[in-house]
Parts: structure tokens; C-alpha cells; sequence
């Protein structure tokens, strides 16, 4: 037996971790401080991997010849500051699916703002085009336990297979060799800088290790207009080792995504809206062409996608109103994107658990495209001042429920209301998914 492989956390990341691990013959314990969700103990128990939770037993952890990290996980906390005293590697779950993937493609997507929807844009125009592609890392199934299934299935010495991981900045954190063959970086915005004191330049150094270990025939697809990214790539021309391409906004004007001086791609009645989506579509699009798709198909691929829930979702048109559940939007950057978007006079619902929200930078388009303001949370205060000025209708609400009553009431048919809260929702949900579900519901049951 193998000397003792230690997985911190058992979420998504970290049971698919354990699987594997068991799998590959370590002795695996999983140490969780939280409470651990029924089915992933079920998970556990199912493969008989041993686990403790609501306590680290540093003991244990301590004897462990390396520590899997589930990357919600500070380096701040005691249970890492020890890991660290005693010299122990400590890598993440994309790291150790990387490292027993077998032969495969690997494409990696990052950014502040449309991970999830690119991410499965790509799957769905790989799928769509024929390939043997699969969808993982920080949406859907956890990439170890991917490769776990893959090994199961002799399929790791299939060349063919092609994962396409949405990957966070905290999970960046925690590779080592990580080397996706396509890699895209699709924006820097604040966001998550608790876990980088508070210093943009820790977080965009993160959001680059996207492409740490890339070559000279990898790619690195990104954002020719993103200040953020431009900026760190003129500081640090040595950061890129690989071939790169950036999108520019002169790319994507009127509904069409250009690529070269000859594709167009027209995404004008696709559900692909406003500007960001069509950045994102540009990406996927390039994406594919790289792993040779053709246009037709490609085409075929946008108009059939379907983006995720919570993120510009039309749930329903009533009395000649649209209800857009943009529940993911947690931050201003989000909330700019989307209200840029909108082609309708909006009632905006907004709030939350603030992150230290600067609202100035969506001024222009608020007093332009919105016409009223829903504010949903326990603390409305900062979003009262910041928009006040604006002299437009601005009412209190403390449910998803009492917002889509009032938003109805200050709209009229031809308007919108646009659910895109700038705000965590842990003040009034469990998470975003519980608020966007919410208004969804009280949106259907008017």
C-alpha cells in the first residue's frame, strides 16, 4: 500500500478525488471541517474511503506523503499553515487528474466573468461536432473523478479524448504541471481579493497561471481590450511561452463574430445576447475551428446552445413583460455586462451581501436602460446612496417573492425585469442557485 494520500475537503472536488486516489491504490483519508453532504459521505462510504468530518486530526494529516487541497480552502487556516511547517506537497484535484489523465487534449477556461458559459458553450459545439469530449473542473463532475471513470473504461490511452475544464483562481492556486493544450483567460475583474490581501496584482497573477506550463504548441486564446490583461502582459512579456490570440471587439460587431479576414459567424438569433456572451462565443468558436470543426457545424452548435441557469436566463414573458433570472451575476463587473445588454426599459433587482461593491462604473448604463430600481436584501443602504442621485423609483424588498411583486408593479408591457443582484446572496439564500430558482418560481406562479 502506498503511503497515505490526504484529500482536505469533501465537495464535488475533493470526493471525486478520493475516488481516484482509492482507485489508484493509496491509502486515502478524507478530512472535512465542515459537515459533509449526505451523498457525498454516500460516495465515500461506497468506495470505502475513511473520512472525518467537522474536525481536522492533524495527526493524521501530517503523515500523509501529499495533501489534495479542495481549493475553497484558504492557505490561512490552521490546518495548511501545519501542511505547510511540515513540508508536505500539497497539490489540487485538476493537478492530480492531470497527472493520471493518460493521453488527451486538455483546454482550461478562467476569467472573472463567464467561465460557466463558455465552458459549456465549447462542450457543446465539441459534442455537437463529433468528438469524444467530456466537461469538468469547476462545473459538472470534478475532472478526478472524469479520469477515475476514463480508467475504469480503459479509455486513458485513447488520444482522442478531449476535457474541457471551467477552472477558478483558486483552483490555478494549486496546480504544479497542469498544462491545458488550449488555454483561455477571458477577463480580469475585481473579485475573490479577501483571499489575495486585498491586492489586484495577486489575483491577476493567479488568473495567469492559466497558462504556467504551457509550450510552444499550446495556445493561450484571450482579451485584447481587457485593461487588466493587457497590462500584465506588457509588464511580464515572459509569462506566455505558447502561441496566443486575442479577440478584439472590433471582432464581434452587429450579431457576427468574425475570425481571420474571411470567417463570420452570425449569432445574431442565437441566445448568445449582448456583448460579453458574444466574447464568449468567439472563444468557443476559435475553439473549435482549432480542433476542426467546420463553420456549418459550428453555426449548427450556436444556434441549438442553450446558456446555463442563473446567468441571463429568460424565464418567461408575461403581460407583454420578460423576467431574466441573472442570479450569478455577484459582482458589478457581471451586472455591467448584463445591463449593457438589455434592449428593453428595465426594472432592475439588485442586493445582497455587499463585497465592497464600487457601483460608479455602472452609472451610465443604469440611467440609460433602467427605469427602476428593486433593491432585495437586509441591507440596502449602499445601493440606496449610490443610486439615488438617479431620481428614479427605488423600492425595498426582503424576498425574491416581494421583489418580482414589486418589479411587476413598476413595469409595463415592453419593459424588462432583470434579476442581475452585484451582490453574494447569503444574506437572504443559501446561495445564488437558491435566489435564482426563487424568482424563477414567483416569477411562473404570477
Amino acid at each position: 500500500m502506498k503511503k497515505p494520500i490526504v484529500i482536505l475537503g469533501a465537495g464535488e472536488s475533493g470526493t471525486g478525488a478520493a475516488i481516484l486516489a482509492k482507485q489508484l491504490g493509496y491509502a486515502v483519508f478524507v478530512s472535512d471541517k465542515s459537515p459533509i453532504l449526505p451523498a457525498f459521505k454516500a460516495t465515500l462510504e461506497a468506495h470505502g474511503i475513511p473520512y472525518e468530518a467537522g474536525t481536522h486530526t492533524l495527526k493524521t494529516i501530517l503523515n500523509a506523503r501529499e495533501v489534495i487541497k479542495s481549493p475553497g480552502i484558504p492557505e490561512t487556516t490552521e490546518v495548511m499553515r501545519a501542511i505547510r511547517a511540515k513540508g508536505i506537497n500539497v497539490i489540487g484535484e485538476i493537478e492530480f487528474g492531470a497527472r493520471h489523465a493518460g493521453k488527451c487534449t486538455l483546454i482550461a477556461i478562467t476569467g472573472s466573468n463567464g467561465k460557466t458559459t463558455t465552458t459549456r458553450l465549447v462542450h457543446h459545439l465539441l459534442q455537437h461536432g463529433g468528438l469524444d469530449v467530456q466537461m469538468g473542473g469547476n462545473v459538472g463532475k470534478s475532472f478526478a473523478e472524469l479520469v477515475a471513470n476514463d480508467i475504469t473504461n480503459g479509455r486513458t490511452n485513447n488520444p482522442e479524448r478531449i476535457f474541457v475544464l471551467e477552472m477558478s483562481s483558486f483552483q490555478l492556486d494549486d496546480i504544479q504541471k497542469f498544462r491545458p493544450k488550449i488555454a483561455v483567460l477571458l477577463n480580469i475583474t475585481p473579485d475573490h481579493l479577501d483571499r489575495y490581501d486585498y491586492q489586484m496584482a495577486n489575483y491577476v497573477r493567479s488568473k495567469f497561471r492559466i497558462t504556467l506550463n504551457q509550450k510552444r504548441g499550446d495556445w493561450l486564446i484571450t482579451n485584447a481590450d481587457d485593461p487588466e490583461i493587457q497590462q500584465f502582459l506588457a509588464a511580464n512579456p515572459e509569462a506566455v511561452h505558447c502561441k496566443m490570440e486575442q479577440i478584439k471587439k472590433n471582432d464581434l460587431k452587429n450579431g457576427y463574430v468574425r475570425v481571420g479576414q474571411k470567417m463570420c459567424f452570425d449569432v445574431s438569433s442565437t441566445s448568445l445576447q449582448g456583448p460579453h456572451n458574444r466574447f464568449n462565443a468567439a472563444c468557443a468558436i476559435r475553439i473549435a475551428l482549432r480542433l476542426g470543426i467546420d463553420q456549418m457545424t459550428i453555426e449548427e452548435g450556436l444556434y441549438h446552445f442553450t446558456p446555463p441557469p442563473h446567468r441571463m436566463e429568460k424565464v418567461a414573458e408575461r403581460n407583454g413583460i420578460v423576467y431574466i433570472n441573472d442570479s450569478k451575476a455577484t459582482n458589478v463587473d457581471s451586472v455591467f455586462y448584463a445591463i449593457q445588454s438589455m434592449d428593453r426599459p428595465t426594472v432592475w433587482i439588485v442586493g445582497g451581501t455587499d463585497k465592497g461593491n464600487d457601483y460608479s462604473v455602472l452609472m451610465p448604463h443604469v440611467d440609460k436602460r433602467v427605469k427602476a430600481i428593486v433593491c432585495m436584501g437586509l441591507d440596502n443602504s449602499k445601493i440606496l446612496a449610490a443610486f439615488q442621485h438617479l431620481n428614479k423609483p427605488m423600492v425595498e424588498t426582503q424576498s425574491a417573492k416581494a421583489a418580482v411583486k414589486a418589479a411587476t408593479e413598476l413595469a409595463v408591457p415592453g419593459d424588462a425585469v432583470l434579476l442581475s443582484p452585484a451582490c453574494a446572496s447569503f444574506d437572504l439564500f443559501k446561495n445564488y442557485e437558491q435566489r435564482g430558482d426563487l424568482f424563477r418560481e414567483a416569477v411562473l406562479n404570477l
